[in-house]
């Protein structure tokens, strides 16, 4: 894949997209933006985006919410997809947070995975979110990456060294929110795949 092509085309996806917010966006605290991204899995980001705010509403410091009862978190979190287990990582992870870091996640690879709760893609995004340069591989970025070219890999790993190896480093941060935000702009699969293909014969 050529590097001007590609670029072209993050241009364009960009173009295409809504400006919506994404639940890693425009949080006030470090913790609120991981706790958020947390949420967001599997479940849409304006539904998550509702959610966090009433929660850290109910919680506004991290103190308050890594000593919540469970039940209480779960009833609070009940409108998202797999509320329980998250209700549990939530927990579990504000706790560690608090025990270990003074409440400030780490912003290294390494100790983020080791948070309930944490894995790659999340560990990811919320270090783009940060300021640092990574590449959050979920859904949307996996489908639109290989609809175009830039990887034939299905492993969310294999597809973020795709990436990293395809764009300069300068861009990494650029290339969740845009395909995230491409892919949640069209409800329709069949109208999204023909803006793709579009794309891909530029």
């Amino acid at each position: 894949m050529d590097l001007k092509k590609a670029l072209r085309q993050l241009e364009m996806l960009e173009k295409y997209s809504s400006g919506m917010r994404l639940a890693a966006e425009r949080w006030d605290a470090p913790w609120k933006t991981l706790i958020a991204i947390i949420l967001s899995a599997r479940s849409r980001d304006e539904k998550t985006i509702e959610v966090a705010i009433d929660l850290f509403k109910k919680y506004p410091n991290i103190g308050k919410l890594a000593n919540a009862k469970l039940g209480d978190i779960e009833n609070s979190i009940r409108q998202i997809n797999f509320y329980k287990t998250k209700a549990r990582n939530v927990l579990g992870c504000t706790k560690v947070l608090v025990k270990n870091y003074n409440g400030n996640p780490p912003h290294d690879m390494d100790k983020l995975l080791e948070l309930p709760g944490v894995g790659r893609k999340t560990a990811n995004v919320f270090l783009s979110e940060s300021g640092k340069d990574a590449i959050g591989v979920d859904t949307h970025v996996s489908y639109v990456s290989r609809k175009l070219g830039w990887t034939e890999n299905t492993n969310p790993e294999k597809i973020e060294t795709d990436l990293k190896r395809l764009f300069p480093q300068k861009y990494w941060r650029k290339i969740n929110p845009i395909l995230v935000r491409f892919g949640k702009s069209y409800t329709s699969e069949k109208r999204k795949n023909v803006i793709l293909e579009k794309i891909k014969r530029m």
